[in-house]
């Protein structure tokens, strides 16, 4: 064995350690398995999965790249079938490794929510067509519920809650992105609720008298950090129409936290040849978020519990962007995009993990294996 082969096995086996513990046992239980060659492994299956989904290489090259390394031998079409019969396990060791990242968040008796989020998925190629890529995770399933694709380009195919059907009764939870009044009555006139982070540029928030909320002001009210607040507003569009009446809850960032975010603010402008206003530097100081969750069961702080559960996903989900830019979308065959999308995410969550752990590595760049008895160290 060569050099480079023999690095390529070592690292192969340092990416496993990351893996979940029963990340071969899913295999078998969620039949991905199924109708594999008795001489390949569920090890040799990821590896050829994870070159297309990791990698970003098409089917056809991965399949001959897959030959190459003697994990697989099969057709660009059977690797899709293969893809399609992945999904499950797939999905079962994002639900694993998101287990491991959000350990003591509420799961079993909370109520199902419904995680929005969008990508630009460009794929490879001067002439390669980019599209956005809507898509919802439910919680605690982490099922993808739905999977939608739109141009990028053309009315009605940006961020929006219009994007997804709403089943009534059900909890939405979404970024900055989604803070748009004609969204928002999409939701509440299908009878949901939501939890959506204020974007005060994109909507107008009314008073219980029907005056302009007047947001700065009591914002200015909050000085210390850690301090959250709650005030019943209504949010309408450019036209005065009433999109939802909720509350806007609120909580002051750590005066470090404070900085950074309006550094970046500052960079932004500064690279934009813009000139930032005084209330965004203001708005910075705070996380504020519109909701409609019924106040009984969700005061302030559970409701900012619930978008900070967002936000810890939604750091997932940046890594993921960043990943989804590499790669073909079999757009064409739902279950295979689907599959594919889990992928993306495995590799995002993978990644996160080996950062984390990066922080802690040892000089010689792994752990030591836990020793079950003593022995000396030769």
């Amino acid at each position: 064995m060569n050099n480079s082969n023999h690095g390529f096995e070592e690292d192969w086996v340092i990416l496993k350690s990351f893996f979940p513990n029963n990340w071969e046992a899913l295999a078998q239980e969620t039949h991905a398995l199924k109708g594999l060659r008795k001489d390949k492994t569920a090890e040799s299956l990821l590896r050829t999965l994870l070159i297309h989904v990791g990698c970003g290489y098409s089917l056809r090259e991965t399949v001959v790249r897959a030959r190459r390394a003697n994990l697989a031998q099969l057709s660009d079409v059977a690797l899709l079938k293969r893809l399609r019969k992945s999904a499950h396990w797939l999905h079962q060791m994002c639900c694993s490794l998101f287990e491991e990242r959000l350990g003591g968040m509420p799961s079993d008796q909370s109520p199902t929510m419904h995680m929005l989020d969008a990508s630009i998925i460009s794929e490879p190629g001067k002439t390669g067509s980019q599209w956005r890529l809507h898509y919802c995770l439910s919680w605690p399933s982490l099922t993808c519920d739905f999977f939608k694709l739109t141009p990028v380009e053309g009315k009605g195919n940006g961020e929006s809650f219009s994007q997804f059907p709403v089943i009534t009764g059900d909890y939405y939870l979404a970024d900055r992105g989604y803070s748009k009044a004609s969204g928002i009555r999409h939701v509440t006139e299908n009878g949901a609720h939501l939890a959506v982070r204020l974007n005060p540029d994109s909507v107008r928030m009314l008073s219980a008298n029907g005056q302009l909320f007047p947001l700065i002001k009591k914002l200015k009210t909050m000085v210390k950090p850690g301090c959250t607040a709650e005030w019943d507003v209504t949010i309408a569009d450019s036209a005065d129409r009433l999109a939802a009446t909720g509350r806007l809850c609120v909580i002051r960032k750590t005066e470090e936290a404070i900085r950074l975010a309006q550094a970046k603010l500052k960079r932004r402008a500064q690279k934009n040849h813009m000139t930032l206003r005084p209330e965004t530097l203001e708005y910075a100081k705070f996380v504020m978020v519109f909701t409609t969750f019924p106040r009984e069961s969700f005061p302030a702080a559970t409701v900012l519990d619930w978008y900070r559960l967002r936000w810890q996903i939604e750091l997932v989900f940046k890594r993921f962007k960043q990943i989804a830019q590499l790669g073909h979308l079999p757009k064409y065959d739902p279950e295979s995009s689907k599959a594919w999308l889990y992928g993306k995410l495995l590799v995002a969550l993978l990644t996160e993990k080996i950062m984390a752990h990066a922080e802690r590595f040892s000089p010689w760049g792994y752990d030591m294996e836990r020793v079950t008895h003593s022995q000396h160290l030769a």
